[in-house]
């Protein structure tokens, strides 16, 4: 690998003079008069402008999650992070970038948005990358691969040695989207970043946490690609509501290892009894909060369920996954609901 991040980083957002807010200005120093932001001096603390590099919340994520303050970047939910990629490291029309398929449709979406190829290479019959096809996707302009793993819509975990392997090898930046993580017992790739300069991982809030509503993702990297970011993102990206809900909820981490044992313990129940469905052909091996079934009619099931007011994902129309329900781990009685709506089907 012959990593240059000044290489990959679009020139325009390398010489980018940044905003400058009024909080940035003077932190670091104590104040207690705020005359310099044109805030309404009433309704505390909703006046007030919330902090725009979110300390107090990162200080909380790097004792979780043993990485630097500097090395964190908070963004409006993990998609902001992924549009950032794009608006930082890729030229419209020029550069173009390489995601496996099937995968999370968001990476697709922003490329679209920003006007940059996207090229896939299908996952095998097994749902499993080769670090070896995806860099002959790759070219001269490919500035980004996406992988997300835990996959979404599949659920599986991507082999560790053939992530890192690909890493290794390419010149560009490569994104791993760990947003189920903390449903896998694989290893994170977060304290892999030190030994590789072109990893970024992403994270979330939304899943393990229990915490959609709050709209907060992270992505760990070099801290000179979270500078980068940082320059680029909007300068009050996350609300006070936001860090508030996020100290809270990070403050109680228990809580969240206990939601994850009894989601694994339900999962394992839900999937063993899937299998003894007749309208269910076969269950996919998973390490998120969710699985993948193939069914006998999948549209048609749907249908069923949802005139039953029970929601769960169609996902036939992606590729490898023809006649494929995504099905997320809800409730011990949610789960019971689903159960014995597909015995009366």
């Amino acid at each position: 690998m012959s990593y240059d991040l000044k290489s990959l980083v679009r020139p325009n957002i390398w010489r980018l003079a940044p905003y400058s807010s009024a909080r940035n200005e003077y932190s670091g120093r104590e104040a207690h008069v705020f005359l310099d932001a044109n805030e309404n001096p009433y309704n505390r603390p909703y006046n007030r402008y919330p902090d725009p590099l979110q300390h107090e919340v990162k200080e909380r994520l790097a004792k979780l999650k043993a990485m630097p303050v500097e090395q964190i970047f908070l963004g409006n939910g993990s998609d902001e992070a992924i549009d950032l990629a794009y608006r930082c490291f890729c030229e419209p029309g020029i550069d173009n970038v390489v995601a496996i398929e099937p995968t999370y449709g968001m990476y697709r979406v922003c490329a679209d948005i920003n006007n940059v190829e996207y090229r896939t290479v299908l996952l095998d019959e097994h749902y499993a990358i080769s670090a070896t096809q995806l860099l002959a996707a790759t070219d001269a302009h490919t500035k980004l691969i996406w992988l997300c793993s835990p996959n979404n819509p599949t659920g599986n975990s991507f082999d560790r040695n053939e992530m890192l392997s690909l890493i290794e090898a390419f010149d560009g930046i490569v994104i791993v989207d760990e947003a189920y993580g903390e449903f896998s017992a694989q290893k994170t790739l977060r304290h892999e970043i030190a030994n590789h300069p072109n990893l970024i991982v992403l994270s979330t809030l939304s899943k393990a946490w229990g915490c959609a509503a709050i709209r907060l993702g992270m992505a760990f990297a070099q801290r000179e690609i979270i500078d980068i970011f940082n320059k680029v993102k909007y300068p009050y990206n996350v609300n006070l509501l936001t860090q508030q809900q996020a100290i809270e909820i990070l403050d109680n981490p228990y809580d969240v290892e206990k939601w994850v044992t009894m989601l694994l313990q339900e999962r394992r129940r839900l999937m063993e009894a899937f299998q003894l469905l007749p309208i269910c052909e076969k269950v996919f091996p998973t390490d998120a909060n969710f699985f993948l079934a193939r069914m006998t009619d999948a549209q048609a099931i749907y249908d069923y369920l949802v005139n039953r007011g029970i929601i769960v994902r169609n996902r036939s129309r992606i590729s490898l996954c023809q006649n494929c329900l995504r099905v997320t781990i809800g409730t011990k009685n949610e789960n019971n609901e689903l159960l014995a709506a597909l015995r009366q089907y």
